[in-house]
């Protein structure tokens, strides 16, 4: 597919916003008055939130409707959908399940099989509601594999239902419980299992805020309201986490009271009265259980180790003193997995993977033979498996699933899926670019090859640059879409993430986070200066803490893109703290109520709080979901409220509100193919587009 470009650019139609009133709220931070005249869009509840809502999705599909290319995009794209994906299969019991989607279906459906009998379907999530907007979240089973627990997320809510089962009959064992978030499963032998949850908020449940999170034991059989707190009745912490080793023998459990940092404390099950040891009692850093052999504890850490290690410890004394190093930090950064007794150690090399396989005396025993340079995942597998299975992916090839002999090292396919996309046709190259600062940034760069690099091709930049979450080459068919129309997709390693270890993300942290909006700044005037595109055909795209990436940077370089797609935005970088879950995040940002010089740094790039009078911005669609209990709407609908009232020229400012919809986890595939299709055609046809080939 070709794009055929126009240079008059789109038909420019006066849009006509819904009106949005202005209110007379004032806060003081610090004895500075800020106006915040769209407080009353935080009210979720409100009819008149919910009229403006429907006015402003009025408008933007109605501007969508008219892109004359729309439907053809949204057609190949289904298209290209359309092709079976698996996930690796795991054994529980007497049974190997693994997930199945037969091409469009909106959820995965998961099977089992025994033996080399026909595999027949399990749990089928696309059953669970009429609109495939109920997905399946966490499912965990008990060691034997006869009980299980699943998690169900209605709406893409971040609040959650869990069901429990016998796995071999499939009859639901009791009550479904409520009310349960942030929460993983982990089952003490057959009697029941633990969970996390908050209690349930007063007010909102989609906006208020959720601080104390507590671990929880169900016992089969009876009541949720009998439920006993394990850890967290009497100590205030906001993120708790609580596991199972594989052998049953040990509760693990991690607290946080932000994203970054955890305590770790450990109790012998098989001593009725043992109580919970302390491994590590502070936040300054993160660590994570492993495994065990015996009592021999396995855990990966960043203690005076940024780019993580691994140590062993004795769990009946686990204190950091007794620590002993058994994989040392290296240049690069660790994240590893354990499986078939041994440790798959899995490094960041400027973004690309790199696998080395040990066994648990620490000794090496061979590199993984990677089938290219991309991203490797996966390699997760119980003590008693006789294989390991990883997946394999970059961004012209679809994830693959490998089997791996741990024993001989010798990996081959599992299950590689047909796409309709040639990926040898495109070329993806790694470059460097220095920051405004001059540090050296990695950014990958995806294309037909022969493109000539004239500074007229669409080209879209990603980034996220937050919480040490690093951005590795993967495959998506939304992309892939992108690159048959001719255009380019760059995605740019900025600080804040963990490409390469706790510095990499400190550097884009509090005070330092001016440096991760100067990265992408600079990833964007790199592809300009390269003729890779120009401002003419420059999208910046990015969700969540991206979204608030994108929201910074068209703010302060409006002239510097063509198109800006802030996706589940962080936006009221004043207010962020005060919904949901969101003073978790305060590791990273920082607050407005930290201190004057904190507030000041903050007010600078709040998105919300910088857009100017008199700006011609660039064309913006703002998308978002109108139950996302993460990023609350609210930040996206102030954003768009204010560009719509202050924008200059002629661009378009439009807000896509998905109803019935979250952050993004468990999206339909019928959803994410729309969503795809409006975004790619409203940022075409804002770059001049008439028409594709």
């Amino acid at each position: 597919m070709t794009i055929l470009i126009s240079c008059n650019g789109p038909v420019k139609k006066k849009i006509v916003y819904p009106e949005t009133k202005k209110g007379e709220v004032v806060d003081s931070f610090f004895g500075i008055k800020v106006s915040d005249p769209y407080r009353w869009l935080e009210d979720d509840k409100s009819e008149q939130t919910a009229a403006w809502v429907k006015e402003q999705n009025k408008v933007t599909f109605g501007y969508l409707e008219n892109i004359p290319f729309r439907e053809e995009l949204k057609s190949r794209l289904e298209k290209m959908w359309n092709y079976e994906k698996f996930t690796a299969p795991h054994k529980e019991g007497g049974y190997t399940y693994f997930s199945r989607n037969d091409g469009l279906q909106n959820q995965f459906v998961l099977y089992r099989q025994k033996n080399n009998e026909e595999p027949e379907v399990f749990l089928d999530p696309n059953k669970f509601s009429s609109d495939g907007t109920t997905s399946l979240g966490e499912i965990e089973f008990s060691k034997d594999g006869n009980m299980v627990a699943y998690s169900i997320s209605e709406g893409g809510s971040d609040w959650r239902k869990v069901i429990a089962m016998n796995a071999v009959t499939k009859e639901i064992i009791g009550d479904t419980l409520k009310d349960i978030k942030f929460s993983g499963l982990s089952w003490q032998a057959n009697d029941g299992f633990y969970y996390s949850s908050y209690d349930k908020p007063k007010g909102s449940q989609l906006s208020a805020k959720t601080d104390h999170h507590k671990l929880y034991f169900h016992k089969l059989g009876t009541k949720q309201t009998e439920d006993k707190v394990v850890f967290g009745s009497d100590i205030i912490r906001r993120y708790v986490s609580g596991s199972v080793t594989e052998d049953g023998r040990y509760l693990v459990v991690s607290a946080a009271i932000s994203t970054t940092g955890n305590e770790l404390y450990i109790k012998d099950l098989t001593k009725p009265e043992d109580t919970f040891k302390i491994i590590v009692g502070n936040f300054d850093n993160d660590h994570l259980v492993l495994d065990n052999n015996g009592s021999k504890l396995f855990i990966v850490t960043n203690l005076n180790a940024p780019n993580k290690k691994i140590i062993t410890v004795d769990a009946g004394n686990p204190g950091i003193s007794n620590w002993i190093d058994l994989i040392p930090e290296t240049e690069n950064v660790l994240e590893p997995a354990t499986g078939s007794g041994y440790i798959y150690a899995h490094y960041l090399i400027d973004a690309i993977s790199k696998v080395k396989q040990y066994d648990e005396k620490g000794n090496l025993i061979r590199e993984i033979n990677l089938p290219g340079i991309g991203s490797a995942s996966g390699f997760g597998a119980k003590r008693k498996d006789k294989e390991v299975y990883y997946s394999f992916t970059n961004y012209v090839t679809p994830a693959t699933i490998y089997k791996l002999d741990p024993a001989t090292g010798i990996s081959e396919i599992y299950k590689k899926p047909n796409v309709a996309f040639n990926g040898a046709d495109y070329i993806s190259e790694e470059i460097f670019y220095k920051s405004k600062d001059g540090t050296r940034i990695p950014m990958i760069i995806t294309y037909r090859k022969g493109m000539q690099l004239n500074g007229k091709n669409p080209t879209i930049l990603y980034g996220y640059g937050g919480f040490g979450i690093s951005e590795t080459p993967v495959f998506s068919i939304s992309s892939a879409l992108w690159l048959e129309t001719g255009g380019i997709y760059a995605v740019a390693n900025i600080r804040g993430g963990g490409e390469y270890g706790e510095k990499w993300h400190l550097a884009g942290t509090k005070m330092n986070k001016q440096n991760v909006f100067d990265d992408f700044i600079s990833a964007g005037e790199y592809l300009i200066s390269m003729k890779y595109t120009s401002s003419d055909f420059l999208a910046i795209r990015g969700g969540s803490n991206g979204g608030l990436l994108v929201g910074a940077v068209m703010t302060q370089r409006p002239d510097l893109m063509k198109v800006a797609l802030p996706a589940v935005g962080v936006m009221d970088m004043l207010r962020y703290h005060t919904f949901t879950a969101g003073a978790g995040w305060a590791y990273d940002y920082g607050t407005s109520e930290d201190s004057k010089e904190m507030f000041e740094y903050i007010f600078k790039y709040s998105p919300v709080q910088n857009v100017k009078e008199g700006i011609k911005y660039p064309a913006t669609l703002v998308t978002t979901g109108d139950h996302d209990d993460r990023v609350v709407p609210a930040h996206s609908f102030k954003f768009a409220a204010q560009l719509q009232a202050k924008q200059a020229g002629d661009n378009p400012v439009l807000i896509r509100i998905e109803t019935n919809a979250g952050h993004g986890a468990g999206t339909p595939v019928s959803k994410s193919i729309e969503q795809a299709a409006d975004m790619f055609s409203f940022t075409l046809y804002n770059m001049g587009i008439k028409k594709l080939n």
